[in-house]
């Protein structure tokens, strides 16, 4: 191929898949778009021909390029205000029964989610089923949330007598502790190819649907509200919303939070 333009939108998204097994067509395209554009630019590649070729001979490039694509952006109890709405009124909604707590955090990123909800069973002695689910596509960044290890600044929102209870500090890293960490199971999985398992009593998928069209944010809704089981919640971010929530299974029971009916 001589013709640069032919190494289109659809000729890239074809040749990464192939290189990433990640499907870019659910996401939305401006968006995407955007990002790759602007990581070409920061790295003097001229076109999509030249990234897919670094891509595949450039293992760092690749680590790289991922981390960009995905926005691996978390912290501990982002929103603190719905966090207290999950802790006051849909966590005692879940328990009412006498129900151990069977819990998922999809789209973890570093794992600040999953571990702010391992603290927050701790200090409410909230039963757990089993320990915390939390996955993410990204297995670098899966491997960094598993080691909990974190800089000052992404615990400084965190009461100091919680990161004393909860965190082990060395060198200005704090490390989450061993009894916190032995509550949570991280696992690689794409919300989009991979199969959901059932049953559970609340699902986090916070930040991460943003990036998705809405033909596969109805399909992502519609998969959560069958992983969960009846009476079961869906806590989403702070800048979305399920408009056709009753079609898909969900009543809404409060800002941001989805109760399967």
């Amino acid at each position: 191929m001589n013709d640069i333009y032919r190494y289109d939108w659809a000729w890239f998204i074809k040749r990464f898949e192939a290189v990433s097994s990640i499907n870019l067509t659910a996401y939305k395209r401006p968006q995407m778009e955007r990002r790759i554009n602007s990581f070409m630019r920061n790295n003097g590649l001229a076109d999509y021909f030249e990234l897919i070729q670094r891509l595949q001979s450039d293992k760092g490039t690749y680590k790289r390029f991922l981390e960009h694509l995905t926005i691996n952006v978390s912290e501990f109890f982002r929103n603190p205000l719905h966090w207290r709405v999950l802790e006051d009124t849909i966590i005692p909604l879940l328990i009412k029964s006498g129900n151990r707590l069977k819990i998922w955090s999809a789209g973890c990123s570093s794992g600040e989610e999953a571990f702010s909800l391992a603290i927050m069973s701790r200090e409410k002695r909230t039963e757990l089923r089993e320990p915390i689910l939390a996955t993410d596509l990204d297995s670098d960044v899966l491997e960094r949330a598993s080691q909990g290890v974190y800089r000052r600044r992404q615990v400084q929102d965190l009461p100091e007598w919680l990161i004393k209870k909860y965190f082990e500090e060395d060198k200005g890293l704090f490390k989450v502790r061993t009894e916190l960490r032995s509550l949570v199971r991280f696992k690689q999985h794409d919300l989009l190819k991979d199969p959901f398992t059932r049953d559970y009593d609340l699902i986090l998928c916070r930040n991460v649907v943003i990036y998705f069209t809405e033909e596969t944010k109805q399909e992502l809704y519609g998969r959560f509200a069958k992983a969960l089981r009846p009476g079961g919640v869906l806590f989403i971010g702070g800048t979305e919303q399920i408009f056709n929530s009753r079609e898909l299974g969900f009543v809404p029971i409060s800002t941001f939070f989805y109760q399967k009916i």
